[in-house]
């Protein structure tokens, strides 16, 4: 065995002295060496990483069975990495298209500049329209940390963002109408989603299970939540653990287009002045209800 491993390290040696090309391979390694930092900053946090660790022990076993000369975990090993990078992509799917998302934007911002605030007018103008018929909505729209780990029991949809759509989705007689709808990578991907509830004490006794489910997603991940009440038909934004309610539609607007653009990393104080706050949409009321926060 000591043989084996002294002989391979020599052929190693030997290929990279007759191969070797400093200046091409430093630039390869560093190039290598930033996709794969690139690559671990994408994926952590979510259940990816698990997904890596199993596929590096597996690697790691197949090389030891190869040095060793286990030949049937080595067989069967084979079999199953031989389909490697079908694998990778059944597996990786979801990070795989964030990843692509994420390339995408850095070529046409102004694209996904427009695509973000597109989405931002149509959830206000649903939140809107539900708060005014008394309707419960409770509306996450994801950011950086994948969601895919947090929610449970949800219908995939993977719908085009709109105001009709959020709307029928939260209709008393809609059975999807109970959960909390997920927008991912600017579509609506699930609906009749169950979140986990926070478990912070001393809140409000007004904040119902949608206001607890919404503080509970924002506690783990960095996703922002819309919550419309039911019962008070206030307009509420869940963000890192803290809530700011009693929103009008045109605050809404704002906070939400400086969320998804990166302008804002956390909620505003219940006396901060919001620019063009002011402007209400079209059939609004000209007075703007003050912002309460919660917390």
């Amino acid at each position: 065995m000591i043989e084996r491993l002294w002989a391979l390290l020599l052929e190693l040696r030997e290929y990279v002295f007759a191969n070797f090309d400093p200046i091409r391979d430093s630039i390869d390694i560093v190039l290598v060496m930033l996709g794969i930092y690139w690559l671990l900053l994408l994926i952590r946090g979510t259940r990816a990483v698990q997904i890596l660790v199993g596929l590096i022990v597996l690697i790691s076993v197949s090389v030891a069975s190869e040095i060793f000369q286990l030949l049937t975990v080595r067989w069967i090993l084979a079999n199953f990495l031989g389909s490697a990078v079908i694998i990778i992509v059944v597996l990786f799917q979801h990070d795989i298209r964030r990843a692509l998302a994420r390339v995408g934007r850095g070529f046409f911002p102004a694209v996904s500049a427009q695509r973000e605030s597109q989405i931002a007018e149509e959830v206000v103008r649903a939140v809107q329209t539900l708060a005014q018929k008394r309707v419960g909505a409770l509306i996450v729209l994801e950011r950086e940390t994948g969601l895919d780990d947090q929610i449970e029991a949800g219908t995939p949809l993977d719908a085009t963002v709109s105001k009709e759509l959020l709307i029928s989705l939260f209709i008393p007689y809609s059975p999807l109408h109970d959960g909390a709808v997920v927008i991912q990578h600017g579509r609506v991907a699930y609906a009749g989603c169950i979140l986990p509830l926070t478990l912070k004490a001393g809140l409000p006794a007004g904040l119902g299970t949608r206001h607890r489910a919404g503080l509970g997603i924002t506690e783990e991940t960095d996703a922002v939540v819309v919550v419309v009440s039911e019962e008070t038909a206030s307009i509420s934004v869940v963000m890192a653990g803290e809530i700011i309610s009693d929103l009008d539609a045109p605050r809404l607007r704002v906070v939400l287009r400086e969320i998804l653009a990166g302008e804002r990393r956390e909620l505003p104080s219940a006396s901060q002045s919001l620019p063009g706050a002011e402007q209400p949409l079209e059939g609004e009321g000209a007075a703007a209800v003050p912002a309460r926060r919660v917390g």
